[in-house]
């Protein structure tokens, strides 16, 4: 059993959830979200505290950043691409209970003061930007980090935002770069 109120987009993601976990969800319903729903989530963000659980597309990025510039100290839970794609449909309702328990369990705080730990330079010197195969190496690293995948502006938004500490990232950029040798 999960305390937080897990926010997700559609019914098929809460029947995905349930399998996964006893866990109580709110639904955006993808866009068409009101000022009541960010009500809702409010309370629950006061009352037992949120988990937000978007797909990881373009929608579920769009979401997020929505709800959590409206309801501030949620927590993020990010699902690798490869773990949320059935075919061509990329979302939560097609992943397996086991990694949903693991997003969720790996599911990190957004801070509310700005830190700039991480800088471009960090990127470009762990080829996570500018490289012929720096998607892939920042893929590699969300997933390690359990913040999912992002593009390199992102990912440093994610990296000073999430409370990723510099031993967290240098044994994570350790690990990705074994996977490469």
């Amino acid at each position: 059993m999960i305390k937080e109120v897990i926010i997700v987009e559609g019914k098929d993601d809460v029947s995905a959830l349930k399998k996964a976990i006893d866990c109580e969800v709110i639904t955006t319903g993808g866009f068409g979200y009101t000022d009541d729903l960010i009500e809702r989530i409010k309370v629950a963000q006061k009352n037992r505290g949120v988990i937000i659980f978007t797909d990881p597309d373009f929608a579920g990025e769009k979401i997020r950043n929505y709800i959590s510039s409206r309801v501030k100290g949620c927590k993020h839970a990010f699902l690798a691409r490869d773990k949320a794609m059935l075919g061509n449909n990329i979302g939560i309702e097609n992943a397996k209970p086991d990694d949903i328990r693991e997003a969720l369990k790996e599911s990190r705080y957004e801070s509310q003061e700005k830190r700039r730990e991480f800088t471009k330079r960090d990127l470009l010197m762990n080829k996570l930007n500018g490289g012929e195969d720096s998607s892939n190496r920042r893929n590699i690293l969300g997933r390690i980090l359990g913040i999912g995948y992002c593009n390199s502006k992102q990912l440093l938004k994610r990296l000073n935002n999430y409370g990723i500490t510099r031993e967290e990232f240098n044994v994570a950029i350790e690990r990705m770069n074994s996977q490469y040798e």
